[in-house]
């Protein structure tokens, strides 16, 4: 499959499961903020790796809810998109919006300055 046709499906599969993740109604997942982060489909389209954040709420506890209606997320994936295969979906936790949100934290923290010296001699050049 060329590489343009999987950067499509990865996308459709992540825009999907975005929209059936709203229409869940597992208090775990709708009472959390879950957002779908990625996608990647296998060549082969036979397995899905879907990747999510969530904010506030204990992951582990998302995650079980995750795979128990992983047989509802497939039936509906494959109502919605057009595959040959329906892939087999893997949850994996995405933590770089939490690394993210740590590094600007630290950032915001730190006291820094611009040294006037540096101002002064791009004036006199």
């Amino acid at each position: 499959m060329a590489k343009y046709r999987q950067n499509r499906v990865n996308d459709a599969v992540k825009q999907e499961m975005a929209q059936i993740l709203r229409d869940v109604k597992d208090p775990r997942i709708a009472g959390a903020l879950v957002s779908i982060t990625g996608a990647e489909v296998t060549k082969d389209l036979k397995f899905a790796k879907i990747y999510f954040s969530v904010l506030g709420d204990d992951k582990n506890e998302v995650l079980k809810a995750l795979k128990n209606a992983t047989g509802f997320f497939r039936s509906e994936l494959a109502k919605r998109i057009n595959l040959r295969i329906t892939p087999e979906l893997m949850f994996e936790y995405d933590s770089s919006i939490e690394y993210g949100a740590n590094i600007s934290k630290i950032l915001s923290t730190l006291d820094i300055t611009p040294a006037e010296d540096e101002y002064e001699d791009d004036e006199e050049a």
